[in-house]
């Protein structure tokens, strides 16, 4: 049980503050959010729980809009359990627009880590929202008295006093966002592998890539469709797109479709019910699809009409739409191209209708939807195309110089000559190399075996094949060939939406040295 009878000093207070609690109905959460609260209100001010706050009969959403709209503070308790829990997710997004479309400032986030590593990531919403601002870490009921002293000098207009976050390696100020500090030259390791946090320093910028996306976003109507292989970094660029719309005035919502159950994609009915009611969710907007879904007039005008007549006409802002990992949707062509098709008219609405202009897409994924598709229904022929090209001999540099590494142009060169410039690859052999589990030499002798740092990516390009049939047949004619092969259209347009071949021209070869190496020897290539 958390202690709710510590100590505290309350003398000096300023005038009564509203402050939002958030948390989860769950231990330690719930027993440390109603600690926080009856200290709070003892010391005079006006905490707001759920459990304390909502009575028998409100009206429950329209009393957490209140208490956010109303609230000076926004204490948000994350554990591993509030960290994925979509209410936390929105209530978090919420204080974050107010606080940045308001001179004041309010609410101030305040998010305590309970039970949480501060090393541990968030996901994408909560990593975005929560960028730069420093978080407290709760870890036994030892901690409370300390942090709700800290909180009350904050509340009072005072400094946070010391803590004892900064033995554990936290900041020794809690609480305390810095946006403009400038990132250290050098910056400790990271892990490779998904979405670059937003906060990263090692986010490498493709010019005039994010330049043509931040300036296209902003267009009324606009489409930008990002295509490239897994792994080199499509997403990352997504969330810095939203990103941009955000910071001017836009509304935005990040939708991956890795979301959706396998049911979900049953029927074209099915599917677009959810996609609306997902993207009313993420807008805090209450689910009408009972009353605007009408069998008579079809599921894609049905759908139409739920953004047209209810989801846009309630927003203030324009809406970024970014859709991720729309290849799920691909392998489904019973819904592929009544839904790319959907996309493309709304597109298209945009030129003509006001209200249109507001919606922004954002479409990312690995391959293109290889069914047949009227050229005029199709949204891989309009809007901003990106194809996010490999790392430059100069990004590589750059990216080693952020590891802490004093390498030299033999050495960048010798790592491209085995991994190009994938970004993924890239980074692994980067982050081994400057924590000193291996050495540069070490690493390319082992890299394209199983025992390497590679071994479970090169696997499940392997087992990917394995599932394809003649697709390691054809794999094999490609490493076996001293030089560009023709294949036929669907198994080069295959192969290289697996990120396993560069496309050149109508030819195509192997991504890299890596990739050659080792399929060659699983494949029993002998180069010709």
């Amino acid at each position: 049980m958390v202690d709710t009878a510590p100590v505290l000093e309350t003398e000096g207070l300023a005038s009564s503050k509203r402050v939002f609690i958030s948390y989860r109905s769950q231990e330690p959460d719930i027993n440390l959010a109603q600690a926080f609260h009856d200290h709070l209100k003892a010391a005079g001010h006006e905490p707001f729980m759920a459990a304390e706050s909502i009575r028998w009969g409100d009206n429950w959403s329209q009393r957490i809009d209140r208490g956010l709209a109303q609230c000076d503070y926004f204490l948000l308790l994350l554990s591993p359990q509030s960290a994925t829990s979509e209410m936390v997710t929105e209530e978090v997004r919420r204080a974050k627009a107010l606080r940045d479309t308001r001179e004041s400032g309010t609410p101030l986030i305040l998010p305590i880590r309970v039970n949480f590593p501060i090393g541990l990531p968030l996901n994408y919403d909560l990593g975005g929202y929560l960028n730069r601002i420093q978080q407290r870490e709760w870890q036994s009921a030892d901690d409370t008295p300390q942090i709700l002293q800290e909180i009350l000098s904050i509340l009072a207009g005072g400094k946070a006093p010391a803590s004892q976050t900064a033995e554990r390696g936290a900041a020794p100020e809690p609480f305390t966002e810095h946006p403009d500090a400038p990132p250290v030259p050098v910056a400790p390791p990271e892990l490779p592998g998904g979405q670059v946090d937003l906060a990263s320093l090692y986010y490498v910028e493709r010019p005039p890539t994010e330049v043509n996306c931040y300036e296209t976003v902003l267009q009324p109507g606009a489409l930008i469709r990002i295509k490239a292989p897994r792994q080199m970094g499509k997403t990352s660029l997504m969330s810095r797109i939203l990103r941009h719309g955000h910071v001017h005035q836009c509304l935005t919502v990040p939708l991956s479709f890795q979301l959706a159950d396998a049911a979900i994609f049953s029927n074209l009915d099915k599917f677009l019910r959810w996609f609306c009611a997902s993207v009313g969710r993420r807008l805090r907007l209450p689910n009408k699809l009972a009353d605007s879904w009408d069998e008579i007039y079809g599921v894609k005008d049905n759908c139409t009409a739920y953004f047209e007549e209810y989801l846009l006409p309630e927003i203030s802002a324009p809406l970024v739409l970014g859709l991720d990992e729309v290849d799920m949707v691909f392998e489904h062509p019973n819904i592929a191209a009544d839904f790319m098709g959907l996309l493309r008219a709304w597109h298209e609405s945009a030129k003509t209708n006001k209200l249109w202009k507001k919606l922004r897409l954002v479409v990312v994924h690995s391959t293109e939807v290889y069914i047949p598709m009227n050229i005029n229904q199709s949204p891989f022929n309009v809007g901003l195309p990106i194809e996010l090209p490999e790392f430059t001999p100069d990004q590589v540099m750059d990216l080693a110089q952020r590891h802490g590494l004093d390498w030299g142009e033999a050495d960048v060169a010798r790592l491209m000559a085995m991994l190009g410039g994938h970004p993924y690859l890239v980074r692994v052999a980067l982050y081994q190399v400057a924590r000193q589990e291996t050495t540069l030499d070490a690493l390319l002798a082992v890299a394209p075996t199983e025992s390497g740092p590679y071994g479970d990516h090169l696997r499940r390009h392997w087992w990917n094949l394995e599932q394809r049939g003649e697709m390691a047949e054809v794999t094999k004619r490609v490493m076996a060939s001293a030089s560009p092969i023709r294949l036929k259209p669907v198994q080069a347009f295959q192969l290289h939406s697996l990120g396993i071949v560069h496309l050149q021209g109508n030819e195509v070869t192997p991504r890299c040295n890596l990739y050659q190496r080792y399929f060659s020897d699983r494949l029993s290539v002998r180069r010709r």
